[in-house]
Formats: C-alpha cells, structure tokens, sequence
C-alpha cells in the first residue's frame, strides 16, 4: 500500500518488476534464511546482476544503466520489505562503496573493479568503524605507510557488514601524520590478501542474512594503484558516503512500509467482539499514526534523494531523511506488533523480524543521536566539537 505515486512510468514500471521478483523469487526463501542465518548464495547475487539491479546507478562504461540513484532506492525498497539480504546486495552495488569507487576512484580502478561487482561476481564492502572510533570516524587508528611502490597497512576495523564475505574492502586508512581528518585517505583491500584475516561472524539482534565480523590486517601490502583517496580526501569520501545514507534511510521506509502495510490486512481481517477490530477508535488512531510517519519518511527521502541526480545529495536534507525514516521504522514496526497482539510477538507473521532490523538500521550509517547533532550543525552552518 503506497500513499505516493511514482514520477513517471519508468520508476511505476521497476518498482513493479523489483516487487515481482521479491514476492516471486525472495518471500519463499527469505524466513528460512532469515532462521538459518544464511548468507545470501552467490548464484543469487549474479541473478540479481542478470537483472540488471546490481548496475542501475552505475555507469554505463562498465555495464551500468547509468540511472540516477533514485531509481535504484526503489529497487532496494521493494526487495527488502521482504528479504533483507537481497537488498543489501543492490545497496552495497548501487549506492555504498562501489558506488563512492564509481565516484572517486581512477579510470583504472573502475574498469578493474566495477564490471564484476554489476555482474554480480564480486562484492565490495566498507572498512570505517573500529573499537574506538564509530561516530567518531576522524579518530580511526589504522595506517597505511609507504612501503616502497606501494603501502603496507596495519590495524583493524569492527561491525564490517560483508566482513569475511566481501572480495573487496574500500578501507579507510591513517595515511600521514596529519591531524584529524586530514590524514585519512582510502585504499582497495582484496579480502584474501595475505595479512587479511578476520575475527568470529557477530551473532546480531537482527541483519541475520548479511555476515558481519571484524577485519585485521597484519602488514597487508597495497599497491599504489588501489589508493582511490589521498589524504585530504575524507570530505570526498563524506560526501558519497552521503549517497550510502540515502540506502540507509530506504531500508528503513521498508521496514516500516511493510509493517503498515501487513497492520492494514490484518485490522481488517481479525475480529474480536463480533467485529473487525479497525472499527475500534483505538486501532483506528494506532493506524493513522503509522500511515502519518510512513508518508513523511518518504517524502523526506524524496527530497534528499533528488540532491544525487546531477552530483551529491543535499547533506541537512539527507540527515533529515535518515533520522526521521530510522525512528519511524523503530515506531511503526513496534505499532504494528501491538496491532497484532500475541499474533505479533510470534515469528510467524514476520514483524519481530522487522523490528529487530529496524533498530539494526538505526545504528547504520550514523545512529539518529549524530544525525540530530549534523542537522542542527549543517542548519547554524557550524561544527561542535564533542571532544571538549
């Protein structure tokens, strides 16, 4: 159940056949999965690339259908309001690292790289968070030093999604002794590199389909031609990482968008006292709240989202968008259990699956506390420092 419609009839048209293949090929599958913590299967990811899901955003010099982002968020919309895991594959292709390396990468990093990950034959996760550096992602300590034609990185990074899994890593590394952001810069790390290894896969409260482990590396050697930014690039890497904010905040409108849209069947369908109960005020109220703060996530999203057509998105738009769609999945998930009551509470009707990844959501990407703390800095036009 959607309140808006879509611009034109080329996004009607994806958002129909990307629904298709969820319902068809995904809803099947997805609770076992879901139960058995599977990875999603490689033939699978190819059968997205067949689709052409993995490339919508990238460009067409390397198999790409070089449409604008929005596109490829309606896709990542209807696949996980119903299986997580193959929506995060055309998160990670579309608007996450292969996306920042399609922006910021050399010409060569992009013929070398990018034409197996839209085929769906190799994946590219992100290194930032570490132990002591999450929302405080200028203080990471791994380094990248100079290492005759090349660099030798050392250190490790924490809450990897695709950690172990990926045969890539855009890892954010220390590379001069420059102060602060100034001395971060980027580099591609093969997942099988020697000095490469990684710790137990994390046993999360939700995102049970998409491994998550730490990655360590032991004075892993990177050429020169895999640094994709140079330190004073992290405003670079930001600003795309901008464009991941925007799948962030889309995976969390589907979150809530199919609990609502699950909450409108059963209302209707369940009766106590001799009636269904959405006669009942109480459920009437409960209901109007869910569809109020669905429609302004995505209106939001909306918005942030035609900031990345022509270059990158508006950032006090996006944060917007995030925080908002991220406490609205929280809200609206919670909703719509207690609409269902006892049948809620059970992992047959599929709800606690999506509050358990509604919160998961939340902390990705930046957790709502920061995005309120960028929102009020981008509308003073001033940073805090929170170290003071």
């Amino acid at each position: 159940m959607l309140i808006h419609t879509d611009p034109d009839d080329e996004s009607r048209e994806l958002r129909r056949v990307a629904a298709a293949v969820a319902a068809d090929r995904y809803a099947p599958l997805a609770a076992r999965w879901e139960a058995e913590r599977t990875t999603f299967p490689a033939k699978e990811r190819e059968f997205l690339g067949e689709l052409g899901f993995l490339g919508i955003a990238q460009p067409r010099a390397y198999g790409g259908a070089g449409e604008p982002v929005r596109l490829a968020l309606i896709v990542i919309e209807e696949l996980a309001k119903v299986c997580l895991p193959a929506a995060f594959q055309v998160f990670e292709a579309n608007v996450g690292p292969a996306q920042a390396l399609a922006r910021l990468g050399t010409e060569e990093q992009k013929r070398r790289y990018l034409p197996a990950i839209i085929r769906g034959e190799a994946t590219m996760a992100v290194g930032i968070s570490e132990p002591d550096a999450g929302s405080a992602a200028t203080d990471i300590t791994t380094r990248a030093t100079r290492a005759g034609d090349g660099w030798r990185v050392t250190g490790g990074k924490r809450w990897i999604s695709g950690g172990g899994e990926a045969d890539l890593y855009l890892v954010y590394a220390r590379m001069s002794d420059a102060r602060g952001s100034k001395g971060i810069g980027s580099l591609i790390v093969r997942g099988d590199a020697p000095g490469v290894s990684y710790g137990a896969r994390e046993k999360l409260m939700g995102f049970r389909g998409i491994p998550s482990a730490d990655i360590y590396f032991d004075n892993v050697l990177v050429a020169d031609e895999d640094v994709v930014t140079r330190p004073g690039g992290f405003a670079d890497l930001f600003g795309c990482f901008s464009i991941e904010r925007l799948g962030n905040t889309t995976m969390s409108l589907a979150l809530a968008q199919a609990a609502l849209d699950k909450s409108v069947a059963y209302v209707q369908e369940r009766q106590q006292f001799g009636k269904p109960i959405v006669e009942f005020q109480a459920v009437q109220m409960a209901l109007a709240d869910m569809v109020m703060q669905v429609d302004a996530a995505r209106l939001l999203l909306d918005r942030a989202a035609r900031g990345a057509d022509d270059g990158l998105p508006n950032t006090l738009h996006v944060s917007i968008a995030k925080c908002t769609a991220n406490e609205t999945a929280k809200r609206v998930t919670d909703l719509a259990m207690q609409l269902h009551g006892g049948n809620g509470y059970t992992e047959e009707y599929g709800l606690e699956r999506l509050h358990r990844d509604a919160h998961g959501w939340a902390i990705a990407g930046g957790t709502p506390a920061i995005q309120r703390v960028r929102i009020v800095s981008e509308l003073l036009g001033r940073s805090f420092d929170q170290r003071r």
